[in-house]
């Protein structure tokens, strides 16, 4: 049986009205510092988020969120952010913004495979 390690995730949510609060899980970040590991999987599910009628277009949503997993991914082309160490790259993703992507608060657990457990949490809270 394998070691558990610690991870931490957060939900990233659509907030297309900020002063609203009013959101749609749209995706999860998945970090886990022993298995150096930051994993992110989104969906670009367009009637979830025409559900809020909003005048934010699909392709812009998806152009941030795609930024979002190249900084996941690391290195120059992430820019600046890209190349911070992986903790910082997943701070600075789950920290509070006022924006129409925001992440909810991390919340800790034990997993085998962060991969998996992102596959999971992405089917739990998102789809």
């Amino acid at each position: 049986m394998q070691d558990r390690v610690t991870y931490e995730f957060a939900i990233i949510r659509f907030v297309p009205k900020v002063e609203r609060e009013e959101f749609i899980n749209v995706g999860v970040l998945v970090y886990s510092k022993r298995k150096k590991y930051l994993g992110i999987k989104y969906t670009e599910d367009s009637d979830r988020l025409k559900a809020f009628q909003c005048e934010i277009s699909h392709e812009m949503i998806t152009t941030y969120l795609k930024a979002w997993e190249t900084i996941c991914k690391g290195g120059s082309i992430g820019g600046a952010i890209g190349e911070l160490e992986l903790s910082d790259r997943f701070r600075w993703l789950a920290a509070a913004k006022s924006t129409v992507l925001q992440c909810s608060p991390t919340h800790p657990g034990l997993c085998t495979d962060p991969e998996k457990e992102l596959e999971d949490l992405f089917n739990r809270n998102v789809l």
